[in-house]
């Protein structure tokens, strides 16, 4: 068996990064794509490696001679790589074909070890290696029947995403035998160049073949395994959070990117905070329906909007404003004082960076184990001489919640104190009380009163980045609305809050399918030996674990099997290994319940 790896290519996607080097010496987490390729084969007992080379051929040669690779290297020269595509690369290759068993890869991959043993390992002598179909794909597909038999090739240019699930995506690494590549692959490929030209892909070669009857070459399927194909920046960046040394550096890496986690389709976000119950397939399938019209289109003004949300929360568009997220509202809001404010902590921090450090006046709940009341709020401020008091509730992460008589008092205790007050009540509607403050009878209470709340996590829908802003004073939120851009607010999140009327009942049920969730959940994590569970009353639990267990270590396990948590260690300072779970469906909870006994087995003694 020979390994033939094409490496001709400019990589013009990747623009500066390969002005003086080729593709595959692009490095993720400081290893060139070639070296960790070629680090791989070299383990593999190849009898020899053949490399195609093109665009900048003579560093590339000088690089790969400086490695330290035993299996007998041999280059071959694509002197027209700037006017060719990889059809004819392969085709300078065809007397090596003919001549051994063959393990063909591209060299823009990144994988792990275990692929090339999955494709070498089968038995079966001709073999396309291809994985499930997802987003950050690119190139040509391949639909399969039962047998592993390829039914279809589908170009790029020709692919349905509405059958996205049917597709198999090449992983362009093959495994071709002597036989078949000099009876067959080798004669098609040279008919298909002399009559296509040589700015072809030799996948069109394997298309013809896959039409057949002789069905002499089969796909395999990957089952999990780790591998990317580097052709711009992103996918860069992308291989450098998957392929790390180790999964600590992995999980650093995939959190500070702060979402975008649909470029990890395996992953399961245990981390943010959103409604696992809603939207309902129904609603999804409305907006898919109009989908094309709201990308087209521009999304209404400000008022129109405020107008939506008014009737949403059942309150007077006077009296709230909606912003691109809460963040956007936050910071607005923030700078409506240059006094001193007031926080819970540990809390959601994006409100604690919108102010100076000399404005904080800070309750630490560390030393009451994490639970308060509204009257303990009260008592710690009542000589602090705050100008605003900012109360998440129920509060991040702890899940602490202080009920709606509680609320009420506070409400009157700033007005008795002229303290403006910030509640936020993002995560309120998962609470057994569920009682909104966005209504007239809070609202009515005192002009200096804001409710700030993120439809994003109640709701369910992160993607559509929208919060509101309510209160009384009509003139303080006009202002705030001024600062804010006209179309602030994109097309589908005004949809969202165009139809979520038709929806109030789903939604409703939502909410108590979540409580039941978080109920069973609660119940699971308390079973489990090194864990202390706090009493929440958000889509979250924040633990305590014990018995010399690391908050890291768990995380990093989990991640290993595709699940992503919030580890609190520098968050809440209290030399604690704490952690905080999102509750998701019973299913995926189970799941994770599994995992965390599983851990307790294999690390604790």
């Amino acid at each position: 068996m020979q390994g033939i790896i094409l490496a001709a290519g400019m990589g013009k996607r990747l623009k500066n990064i390969t002005k003086n080097k080729t593709k595959c010496m692009v490095e993720v987490n400081g290893m060139s794509l070639i070296e960790r390729m070629l680090k791989i084969l070299d383990r593999k007992d190849l009898s020899r490696i053949i490399i195609v080379t093109g665009y900048q051929e003579e560093t590339l040669k000088e690089y790969i001679a400086s490695l330290t690779i035993h299996t007998p290297i041999i280059f071959v020269e694509n002197p027209i790589y700037d006017k060719t595509n990889n059809i004819y690369s392969l085709s300078l290759t065809a007397t090596f074909l003919e001549e051994e068993d063959t393990l063909l890869l591209e060299s823009d991959l990144i994988f792990d070890e275990t692929v090339i043993d999955l494709i070498l390992c089968d038995p079966r002598e001709n073999l396309a290696l291809v994985d499930r179909f997802e987003s950050w794909m690119d190139g040509t597909c391949m639909l399969l029947d039962e047998n592993d038999c390829i039914v279809d090739m589908v170009a790029k240019k020709n692919l349905h995403f509405v059958n996205a699930d049917q597709y198999y995506k090449t992983v362009n690494i093959y495994k071709f035998s002597r036989h078949f590549s000099k009876y067959t692959y080798v004669p098609f490929l040279k008919a298909y160049a002399m009559a296509m030209g040589n700015n072809e892909y030799y996948e069109s070669v394997i298309r013809l073949i896959a039409m057949l009857d002789t069905k002499e070459l089969q796909a395999r399927r990957l089952n999990g395994q780790r591998w990317y194909e580097i052709d711009d920046i992103q996918d860069l960046d992308i291989a450098e959070s998957l392929f790390t040394d180790n999964t600590e550096e992995q999980y650093k890496k995939i959190t500070a990117r702060y979402g975008g986690f649909w470029r990890y389709p395996k992953l399961v976000d245990y981390c943010y905070l959103v409604n696992p119950y809603f939207p309902t397939e129904h609603m999804l399938e409305e907006i898919r329906a109009n989908s094309d019209r709201l990308i087209m289109q521009y999304p209404s003004g400000a008022r129109v909007i405020r107008l939506l949300a008014g009737k949403l929360f059942g309150i007077s568009d006077k009296k709230i404003i909606v912003g691109n997220g809460a963040a956007e509202l936050i910071r607005e809001m923030m700078q409506e004082t240059n006094g001193k404010i007031g926080f819970v902590t540990p809390t959601f921090e994006e409100y604690i960076n919108c102010c100076k450090q000399e404005q904080r006046v800070i309750m630490d709940t560390r030393k009451m184990d994490f639970s308060y009341s509204g009257q303990d709020i009260q008592d710690y401020f009542e000589q602090k001489h705050i100008q605003m008091l900012v109360l998440i509730n129920p509060d991040n992460p702890s899940g602490n919640y202080i009920d709606s008589r509680e609320i009420y008092e506070l409400i009157h205790w700033c007005k008795k104190k002229k303290i403006c007050l910030i509640l936020d009540e993002s995560f309120s509607d998962f609470s057994d009380e569920a009682e909104s403050c966005i209504a007239d009878s809070y609202l009515e209470l005192y002009d200096e009163f804001y409710v700030i709340k993120s439809i994003s996590k109640s709701y369910g829908v992160p993607g559509c980045r929208l919060g509101i802003l309510a209160g009384k004073n009509s003139e303080k939120l006009d202002q705030i609305q001024r600062k804010l851009p006209i179309w602030n607010i994109n097309s589908y999140a005004e949809f969202f809050l165009q139809i979520i009327e038709k929806y109030k009942e789903d939604y409703r049920l939502s909410l108590d399918r979540l409580r039941k969730s978080r109920e069973i959940f609660r119940k699971e994590l308390e079973k489990i030996p090194y864990m202390k569970v706090y009493p929440s009353q958000a889509n979250y639990v924040m633990c305590e674990l014990s018995d010399g267990v690391k908050s890291r270590k768990l995380a990093s396990f989990l991640l290993e099997n595709n699940i992503l948590i919030k580890v609190l260690n520098e968050k809440l300072n209290n030399q604690k290994e704490m952690i905080r779970l999102a509750v998701r469906t019973d299913e995926e909870n189970m799941h994770l319940i599994e995992l965390l006994e599983k851990f307790g087995g294999e690390y604790i003694e």
